[in-house]
């Protein structure tokens, strides 16, 4: 059986104040429509349909730091991350339909880095030691550059379509991206010349793809009413699918990989779904 709890959760923020922050370039923001958001550390960061950036201290009030990224016209905050370089530094990056990805100090917002792509950025995942970046966007290939200068250093052949999604296994060995050709590809870093597996959805394109961090399972989301999670240990043979109802907003685990939460987008029935792992006969082998 399930555990499931609901919550409502309002998608805009209004009225932003800005945390007295002095030398700070900012600009004051109102109505955002959030597009994505990441929470890591105590710090909290969204990206906004018209390419605002919005970085919150938890521990303390109001935001201490918003900004546009881009006055382009599709100019839409695509994903956003939080991450420590190789010495130890915390980062946020961001990346958008301007083809671009910014990387900032996440202690004063200073733009560090802007890496620029033939093509729209949906989606950057910074590797668990800071040092390679995944780059995915309007292209069936997937780059994999250098997190500190954006150097391309490879690229993932296999995808049939645009993509969307991509996420670390714990230990930096294993990449996973999700695509809009229906599928999930895993890649061993170590040999990119061809996909480990590809793991295909139900029904639709592949927009959110996670690692518990203990590494054992993997969840991956399509638009609507479809999650899947794979074993690992399995060799990504093994899985269960969860069917729910409405359009997915995104998936995240919990830190001791207890629990799974989805978000569904439904405009009526909007809510955060958690569903808590099984266990039988004492042993942590089951699914959620």
């Amino acid at each position: 059986m399930f555990f499931v709890k609901s919550l409502l959760l309002n998608p805009v923020l209004s009225n932003l104040v800005l945390q007295k922050n002095p030398g700070l370039l900012a600009q004051t923001l109102s109505r955002v429509q959030i597009s994505t958001m990441a929470v890591k550390e105590g710090l909290l960061v969204a990206g906004g349909f018209q390419g605002e950036l919005i970085c919150k201290n938890l521990n303390h009030p109001g935001v201490a730091y918003c900004t546009k990224l881009t006055t382009d016209e599709n100019a839409i905050t695509n994903t956003v991350d939080i991450y420590r370089n190789p010495s130890g530094s915390r980062r946020v990056i961001a990346a958008n339909n301007d083809a671009q990805v910014r990387v900032f100090d996440a202690e004063n917002f200073t733009c560090l880095n802007r890496f620029s792509f033939d093509w729209c950025v949906n989606n950057t995942c910074v590797s668990p030691d800071g040092k390679l970046l995944a780059v995915l966007g309007d292209s069936a290939d997937c780059l994999i550059a250098d997190a500190q200068t954006g150097k391309i250093t490879g690229s993932l052949k296999g995808h049939l379509d645009y993509s969307f999604a991509s996420a670390w296994h714990p230990d930096g060995r294993i990449l996973a991206t999700g695509n809009q050709d229906t599928t999930c590809r895993l890649w061993d870093i170590r040999n990119l010349s061809e996909s480990l597996a590809v793991l295909k959805g139900r029904m639709g394109a592949i927009r959110a793809v996670r690692f518990t961090n203990d590494g054992r399972f993997l969840a991956m989301a399509e638009p609507a009413d479809f999650v899947h999670i794979i074993d690992t240990q399995s060799g990504y043979s093994k899985g269960q699918e969860i069917d729910i109802f409405g359009e997915i907003a995104g998936i995240s685990f919990s830190p001791d990989a207890e629990a799974l939460f989805v978000g569904v987008a439904d405009r009526t029935y909007g809510s955060l779904l958690e569903f808590n792992r099984r266990h039988f006969n004492q042993y942590p082998q089951t699914m959620f």
